[in-house]
């Protein structure tokens, strides 16, 4: 059986890698993605289970994804975690997201949180770790 699939929205090379692993390590397959036009262009593909947004992104801002996702049914069954430094920016985002993580965000915390989302929402596709 396949994993689920999540994508990494983020810019940065090195924090997209730590996000991936961390993700593979709970149980998903990844695909990175760098930035905000290329996600849209993406996000018009098969839905991930679990999108994981930096909200300052090259080309399209991560809030306009996120609005993108909010009024397209599609995604209604899509998990979505902001990762961000902009405390203030997230705080009015949250309604569009299941969790905001500021950054520095954990290899280890990002994975069991992954772990728990895909138990919550997808039990049929949780891997025992």
């Amino acid at each position: 059986m396949s994993k689920p699939l999540a994508l990494v929205i983020e810019d940065d090379p090195d924090l997209s890698e730590i996000f991936s692993v961390a993700l593979r390590s709970g149980g998903f397959e990844t695909e990175t993605i760098r930035d905000g036009r290329a996600a849209i262009d993406r996000l018009t593909g098969t839905p991930a289970m679990l999108v994981v947004i930096d909200l300052h992104l090259p080309g399209v801002a991560g809030a306009d994804i996120l609005e993108h996702m909010h009024k397209n049914e599609r995604f209604a069954k899509t998990a979505v975690i902001i990762t961000t430094a902009d405390a203030q920016l997230a705080d009015g985002l949250r309604s569009k997201a299941d969790l905001v993580l500021l950054k520095p965000v954990g290899v280890d915390q990002l994975r069991q949180l992954a772990k728990r989302m895909l138990l919550r929402w997808h039990p049929e596709d949780a891997v025992d770790p």
